[in-house]
């Protein structure tokens, strides 16, 4: 008998137990509260008419409340039509207001339309029409919005608003309006709490000093910092920056380019690249490694330099070249090398430090300091001068070196860009290989002078000039032993000749380059219709004033971008 009592008492615990359940999951009704409440069945069957004499029409429904001037209620099926001054408010995080709005309780959808505005803690909304889906906490428009944040205003025909995230999602002519600069894109996402935005399809960020393009990008808003990836430029006044990725920060008027860098100099016609770079526009200084390599118009030819290191600075009128480490430089007709090198442009004076040699021809030149000046008027090089221990070595034609050194040399171009003529001066010596016309060896002929000048036809040495104190004694070849026929400081340095343009990199290993997994593609966006579940009732109460075409899904609406997890870039071949 105890134990029968027992079940008994048991059954009805879980019977209350499920009936409380039951009635605590049970979709609560919209409370209401009217100073006036009438009907009209004729024109509104089975809805109430509430309508405001000294306060407004109050509706409240699971954590939102409504305010309006009027509204037609239907209060079995917990749907309402509101008129006049609407209010929507739902915690502290949502304040909307418009000129009408409804709401289907049942799904807890909401329309509002006319003079629609949407404030957040953060952000302002305003549209003509924005639908509001309570159950995913998400807001949508498509028929144009405006958002304004503390530092931009944003427009775009399609607006998607996640409130758990605080994100923005616009699509179709996207614009950012900031008092420093203007953001267009095909698709931007924005986060309100951060105002970070990413930048996704074809967008360009305008302001008085740069324009950016990107098809990828991350843009920090109330920093001016961004990030930028696949097909990045900067467009500066006279410059143009390009690179697999580009950092940007206008604060300080800086950039940083990584990978596959090119920058062009429209003014000074150069192109500058490499694949590590910094560009910093206050100063108008570019300063570039890996690889980096400067190409110069001149003429009809232009001249390369390469460097561990290039840095170039100044405005386009007055801009210097540097480079430091493993310096070289190649011209059609003429190559060099040195430690370090220096070039004015608004001068014309590249000058070559630390073992310079230059080869003009078949004409090897060394000292300790090498200056080449280029005539701007005609863009030809006009001097080559070459500063302390000068020394000039050209291969015979057949065997040997002809040799001339001095304490200075002064060489004048010709024409053709080739050596025409060359001045040692203080303490000249030479040895050189005399022949006939048909290449016989008449002698070897060795002087001391004050000072020698030398002439050139086709490449090669005409005549020579002795000037004072000459002494010159011309020795057949077996009287001329061989270990005497280099000069004191000889150093022949062929192999290192550079004869194109990629022998500049020729001595050095493969490059390796870091990889840049670039940013992350967008999530694709979910139908903002779609239904929720099989067995919930349609979002749209029958008394709606929309049509139920308007909840149809676009094909715009969605995210344009393809969707992939994580774009990585080829290294291209260095």
């Amino acid at each position: 008998m105890k134990k029968i009592i027992q079940h008994i008492l048991t059954g009805v615990f879980l019977l209350l137990s499920l009936g409380l359940f039951a009635q605590e999951n049970k979709p609560k009704k919209i409370d209401y509260t009217s100073d006036r409440s009438y009907k009209d069945e004729e024109k509104y069957p089975g809805a109430f008419i509430l309508a405001k004499i000294d306060t407004q029409v109050y509706f409240n429904h699971e954590g939102i409340e409504v305010w309006c001037d009027q509204a037609v209620f239907y209060q079995e099926s917990d749907f309402f039509k509101a008129y006049g001054n609407v209010r929507m408010k739902q915690g502290d995080t949502i304040n909307l207001t418009s000129d009408y709005a409804e709401y289907n309780g049942q799904t807890k959808f909401a329309f509002a339309s006319t003079d629609v505005k949407l404030k957040t803690p953060s952000t302002t909304l305003t549209t003509d029409s924005l639908f509001f889906d309570r159950v995913k906490q998400q807001s949508f428009y498509r028929s144009g919005g405006k958002v304004k944040d503390t530092a931009s205003t944003i427009t775009s025909v399609i607006g998607h608003y996640f409130m758990k995230d605080e994100k923005y999602s616009f699509k179709q002519d996207v614009v950012v309006t900031n008092p420093d600069y203007i953001i267009n894109s095909q698709q931007l996402d924005f986060y309100s709490a951060t105002g970070n935005a990413y930048l996704y399809g074809p967008s360009t960020i305008t302001s008085e000093t740069s324009q950016i393009y990107c098809e990828r990008g991350y843009y920090d808003t109330r920093n001016d910092k961004g990030y930028f990836v696949k097909n990045s430029t900067i467009n500066y006044e006279n410059r143009k920056l390009q690179g697999d990725s580009i950092y940007f920060d206008r604060t300080k008027s800086f950039a940083s380019a990584t990978n596959n860098i090119k920058v062009t100099d429209t003014v000074n016609q150069s192109v500058i690249k490499g694949h590590y770079a910094e560009v910093f526009r206050h100063k108008d200084s570019l300063f570039i490694t890996k690889r980096a390599i400067a190409s110069m118009k001149q003429e009809l030819d232009s001249i390369h330099i390469h460097s561990d290191t290039l840095m170039i600075t100044g405005k386009p009128e007055n801009r210097i070249i540097r480079g430091f480490y493993h310096s070289k430089l190649y011209k059609s007709d003429m190559n060099g090398k040195c430690d370090s090198i220096h070039i004015n442009e608004k001068t014309g004076l590249t000058q070559m430090i630390g073992k310079p040699v230059v080869w003009s021809g078949d004409n090897q030149m060394t000292g300790d300091s090498i200056h080449l000046i280029n005539d701007k008027k005609t863009e030809k090089m006009d001097t080559l001068k070459v500063f302390y221990n000068a020394f000039m070595i050209q291969k015979d034609s057949i065997e040997g070196y002809n040799q001339v050194k001095g304490k200075e040399m002064y060489g004048l171009f010709g024409d053709d860009n080739q050596i025409s003529e060359a001045n040692f001066i203080k303490n000249t010596e030479t040895i050189y290989y005399s022949r006939n016309d048909d290449g016989s060896l008449i002698g070897i002929n060795k002087a001391i002078s004050s000072s020698i000048k030398l002439l050139f036809g086709d490449k090669s040495i005409t005549d020579i000039y002795y000037y004072r104190d000459v002494e010159n004694i011309l020795y057949q070849e077996s009287d001329f032993p061989k270990n005497a026929r280099k000069l004191r400081g000889f150093n022949w340095r062929g192999d290192e000749q550079i004869t194109s343009k990629e022998d500049l990199f020729r001595d050095e290993g493969p490059l390796n380059l870091p990889k840049i997994k670039g940013i992350p593609l967008p999530e694709e966006d979910s139908n903002f219709f779609e239904d929720r579940d099989s067995e919930d009732p349609e979002l749209l109460h029958k008394n709606s004033r929309l049509d139920p075409k308007l909840l149809q899904h676009r094909e715009q609406d969605s995210t344009s971008v393809k969707k992939k997890n994580i774009l990585q870039f080829k290294q291209k071949t260095p």
